[in-house]
């Protein structure tokens, strides 16, 4: 499996604090049947200081610590990108971190605020599609203004411009609450999920495991179509990035 949304880079946001997490979790993702996994460290003004360079050391150390330590995890990065007009300016300045490609634009794991859709949100994602970059929503289903019964109809402009979404395997699971799991599988069903990701911080909480998501959406849409989320789609996107690393 390939997992697009992770927090494995040691000491740079809200995920690993040191670089003996970090192994710990690899090594749990590459046990739980994880091969690939893209690094995705938040990239957010005023309370992340990331950037594309520091994210590529914090990543050149993080891979020679996996191979020092023998856990065979393919690791590469992007980001995390917290919605902000600020991005239009990363964006112009060819300063943002990509995931991969999808149909020949770069694409971005876009992050909105929990509480809510951002009024005219839709505005930011559509300058971002006309400018060859494709929006992977991150974790809709955990986003507190999707919740509730017709809620996730605020979806639809996003859904209709070309966005992407990423659900996270615990909340297939009931990890993130009954709301999130509700809405979860309402995406699912619905046919609107791109990727399945486990957006893993910790071995505590939130561990680098897919199986649970996998299995739940298994039993939601089949086998075939789960499957999908968790290896032809991610890889799709990433496949470039890694193949150009192992040349």
């Amino acid at each position: 499996m390939i997992d697009l949304h992770s927090h494995l880079l040691p000491g740079i946001d809200d995920g690993a604090d040191n670089m003996q997490d970090a192994l710990e979790m690899a090594a749990h993702a590459v046990a739980c049947g994880t091969t690939h996994m893209l690094c995705t460290p938040h990239l957010h003004e005023g309370r992340y200081s990331n950037d594309a360079a520091s994210i590529a050391a914090a990543l050149r150390g993080f891979r020679d610590a996996l191979e020092q330590a023998g856990v065979p995890l393919q690791v590469s990065a992007g980001a995390e990108a917290r919605f902000d007009s600020q991005l239009m300016t990363l964006a112009k300045n060819h300063q943002l971190p990509f995931l991969g490609e999808w149909d020949e634009r770069q694409v971005l794991l876009l992050e909105f605020p929990h509480a809510r859709i951002p009024a005219h949100a839709e505005k930011l994602t559509g300058w971002l599609l006309k400018n060859g970059i494709q929006p992977l929503i991150a974790h809709p289903e955990r986003n507190r203004g999707l919740m509730g019964e017709g809620n996730h109809q605020q979806l639809t402009p996003f859904l209709d411009q070309g966005c992407l979404l990423q659900v996270t395997a615990g909340s297939l699971t009931g990890n993130f609450g009954s709301s999130a799991q509700a809405l979860a599988e309402r995406l699912l069903l619905d046919g609107n999920v791109c990727v399945i990701a486990s957006d893993a911080h910790n071995m505590r909480h939130r561990p680098p495991n897919l199986l649970p998501g996998l299995e739940q959406a298994i039993r939601l849409v089949g086998e075939s179509a789960a499957r999908k989320l968790v290896q032809d789609n991610p890889w799709r996107i990433v496949r470039d990035q890694f193949k150009a690393n192992a040349a």
